[in-house]
């Protein structure tokens, strides 16, 4: 062990207690010493860009390893992180509460910045050296489960912006392994300019339940697709009703069975719940909201009569994934 000099030890104290009351020191994550409410790290022996790919996972409050739990995915946006992600989600809080795991893994970036991923159409680095983000993120889940009892007919995914593209690229490419998705200010394709050739995701090789969330304020990914409004020559992305509508088509649903508004108008609620295989789609419409994650660490700071004040995505994902299991309902 490594000797510290004696003028050093009240810095090194103070640095320590810093650490742990910020929970910014994470421990490395240890089969043989795991422990509830808490979150883990992991650097994995695969490399982008030189460097070690990595992932945080959070372990629920009273985890035991003779319980199998699911596994809640959540990939967090371009030039943003799995910290960043876990903060403004609250999915590690809610977890504690709905005894569920959950897995944060990190883009590739530099020195832990400027992280992205490849999501087939979107972006950057990434997606110019065709980095392989669908195999690592498989890896990551694949470790979590070698590490911790996870349930696998109740693996779950979750994604923000270029994360919530790449969780429509898992979910078309690896339908059978997921039991339900969320992608949120996302598209299902686009192209990097106006005079580029689109891509958009695979036909998935099962009907799958999915819950879509989008903002019609999003600046950054359009509601009615194309470019941000000014910039006719920047990236282009696939509307939010095409999105949608390719998952209604896959899925085999028939028109929604319900339509309503919520919170005094300022969301806007399409269910499609008639499709194959008891899947289901679900379409939020945030009429005021931009490209910001539609959870109380935002809504949380609005005004007392903003109509979406408080409102949380992670806990109506958790309520629509709870109720499936891979290739059947719970109900």
């Amino acid at each position: 062990m490594m000797k510290i000099p004696a003028q050093y030890h009240l810095v090194w104290i103070a640095v320590m207690i810093l650490c742990q009351g910020l929970m910014g020191c994470t421990a490395s994550i240890n089969k043989k010493n795991i422990q509830g409410e808490r979150t883990y790290t992991k650097k994995m022996d695969i490399r982008a860009g030189g460097f070690r790919r990595s992932y945080r996972t959070h372990v629920p409050k009273g985890y035991s390893p003779e319980t199998a739990l699911p596994l809640v995915v959540v990939i967090h946006g371009a030039f943003s992180t799995a910290k960043e992600i876990e903060k403004e989600t609250g999915f590690s809080l809610l977890a504690d509460h709905e005894d569920f795991v959950v897995l944060y893994p990190n883009g590739m970036g530099i020195f832990g910045f400027l992280q992205h991923w490849n999501a087939g159409h979107c972006c950057g680095k990434a997606a110019a050296d065709n980095i392989d983000d669908i195999g690592f993120v498989l890896a990551a889940i694949e470790d979590v489960c070698s590490l911790l009892n996870v349930d696998r007919s109740r693996i779950y995914m979750v994604g923000f912006s270029n994360g919530g593209m790449l969780t429509y690229r898992f979910a078309a490419e690896h339908s059978q392994m997921v039991a339900a998705v969320a992608p949120l200010a996302a598209s299902i394709g686009g192209k990097p300019s106006p005079e580029s050739t689109e891509w958009r995701i695979p036909s998935p090789e099962l009907p799958l339940p999915i819950i879509i969330f989008h903002g019609m304020a999003d600046d950054n990914v359009p509601y009615t697709g194309g470019s941000v409004k000014g910039k006719p020559k920047a990236r282009q992305y696939v509307s939010v009703d095409e999105s949608v509508g390719f998952w209604v088509k896959h899925n085999g649903c028939k028109t929604p069975s319900l339509v309503r508004d919520l919170y005094h108008g300022s969301v806007n609620q399409e269910i499609w719940n008639n499709c194959k295989n008891g899947s289901e789609v679900q379409l939020y419409t945030l009429k005021n909201w931009g490209h910001v994650w539609p959870g109380k660490h935002f809504t949380a700071e609005l005004d007392v009569d903003n109509p979406i004040k408080d409102f949380d995505a992670a806990e109506i994902i958790w309520q629509f994934f709870e109720t499936y299991r891979r290739g059947l309902s719970l109900d």
